[in-house]
């Protein structure tokens, strides 16, 4: 039984940001045609504790119809999840694109910096992976690493393409954070590493939980007090049980439990 279920609650709906393919003549299927969706972990782990998990899509777009709004959204759901994806635009905040590899995707940005402002005027908790810890650090006037390798070349590859997601590296938690207590006894973990791009400047406001080690690269954040608003580099949804990497069990159990607080508290 789901751990709503068993306090008695409606169980909790948590938002997901979508990812996009934008119209592309060349590809086989849909040609032409852009296509919103999410990555199955992501749903598959925010379902792992009972909750429900929509995907918003962008109400934005040339087939635009109807009045809902990300605003609806917020109002309905109870907590946001900001998945991972494309790089973030240089172009949001304030810089040129290094190499064309790097010209992320804007309009991907503008929906989800939206989508974070409409769920945060709501008290709603947001949660961000990968992408959306640089998308959340950027919204708040942080700055980011176009390119890890390029800028800060060191002993730690953040991303190997043969290996993806089974790209490992170590995980030290800042003490005195809240991410810290959450995982109390476990002051360092192994954690996957799956972004060639890193916070530079971090955001006002904002305060470091968690760096790799090796290199001090920032892994994951937090904007104390209310809303909820928290988010981490790597990917708890692609962890397994039984390889040695980071049971992310109490990250999702604490975002949920905020977003049954909030929830209470409206």
């Amino acid at each position: 039984m789901s751990q709503d279920r068993r306090h008695g609650d409606e169980r909790v709906k948590v938002g997901i940001s979508a990812c996009f393919f934008h119209a592309d003549a060349q590809r086989p299927i849909f040609t032409g045609k852009t296509l919103q969706y999410v990555e199955q972990s992501v749903p598959h782990w925010v379902m792992a504790s009972g909750a429900l998990a929509v995907m918003i899509p962008s109400p934005a777009g040339d087939t635009q119809k109807g009045d809902a709004s990300l605003d609806d959204y917020a109002g309905w759901l109870d907590a946001l999840v900001l998945e991972g994806g494309s790089d973030v635009a240089p172009g949001s905040y304030g810089e040129q694109p290094l190499d064309e590899r790097w010209q992320g995707d804007r309009i991907r940005d503008d929906y989800e910096r939206a989508l974070l402002a409409a769920f945060a005027a709501r008290g709603k908790p947001v949660l961000g992976i990968c992408r959306g810890l640089q998308l959340m650090n950027v919204a708040h006037g942080g700055t980011l690493f176009q390119d890890i390798d390029t800028h800060r070349p060191g002993p730690v590859r953040h991303r190997d393409a043969a290996s993806y997601d089974n790209n490992l590296h170590p995980l030290e938690f800042v003490d005195g954070t809240r991410l810290a207590a959450i995982f109390e006894g476990t002051p360092r973990a192994t954690v996957n590493s799956v972004h060639h791009q890193a916070i530079k400047d971090l955001a006002p406001g904002f305060i470091v939980e968690a760096r790799c080690p090796t290199d001090g690269m920032i892994e994951a954040i937090r904007k104390p007090g209310r809303p909820y608003m928290a988010a981490v580099q790597w990917h708890p949804e692609f962890h397994r049980a039984g390889e040695g990497t980071l049971d992310d069990r109490p990250l999702l159990d604490d975002f949920l439990a905020a977003a049954r607080a909030a929830r209470h508290a409206t």
